[in-house]
């Protein structure tokens, strides 16, 4: 039995230990953190409803800021986009199809100067983001919080407990005394 329990135990510490060393060998990431890149294309707004009217911006093609865009794949077809007023971005601007259906497509745009391709999605929703209904309050599922909307059954609830719990406490101290139940 001794043998087993220091069999096992020499495992767990090398189990242990080789854990220890993948993490230590695991990668480290310096720079900076993750997330979206400046020099990407972004929609404004990034959520549309069918038929609105959508921005894109883009940095990626520096100072030339001239490019072509494709939002064929939502039905919108070729736009251009301009230089505009924030250094070395160019912006656009392209109408959803009333017939678009929901779902998220992805914009591409080609850089004039450099050909350089970079790309963003657009997301289209039945409503528009300021029509759009956000849920508020509890779920009456019947199940659930200790205050609810009527004090009066909260208050019966909590007469309940206590009293089951006194009676409980006084049971348990009659048995534990020898006075049987």
């Amino acid at each position: 039995m001794r043998r087993t329990a220091r069999l096992l135990t020499g495992t767990t510490g090398a189990a242990l230990a080789v854990a220890a060393a993948g993490l230590l060998a695991s990668p480290a990431y310096a720079g900076e953190a993750p997330g979206p890149s400046t020099a990407g294309l972004r929609m404004y707004p990034s959520s549309v409803a069918p038929g609105a009217q959508v921005s894109a911006n883009t940095a990626a093609c520096g100072e030339e800021g001239t490019a072509a865009g494709d939002a064929s794949a939502v039905g919108a077809g070729r736009f251009t986009l301009a230089p505009s007023t924030h250094d070395g971005e160019a912006i656009g601007q392209f109408q959803v199809p009333p017939s678009a259906q929901p779902g998220t497509y992805e914009i591409v745009v080609t850089c004039a100067g450099s050909g350089r391709r970079v790309t963003g999605d657009l997301v289209v929703t039945l409503t528009p983001d300021a029509e759009q209904v956000v849920p508020r309050g509890s779920v009456k599922t019947g199940v659930g919080g200790a205050l609810g909307p009527d004090p009066a059954q909260t208050a019966a609830g909590v007469t309940a407990l206590a009293v089951a719990a006194a009676g409980g406490t006084w049971l348990l101290h009659r048995r534990a005394r020898g006075d049987g139940i």
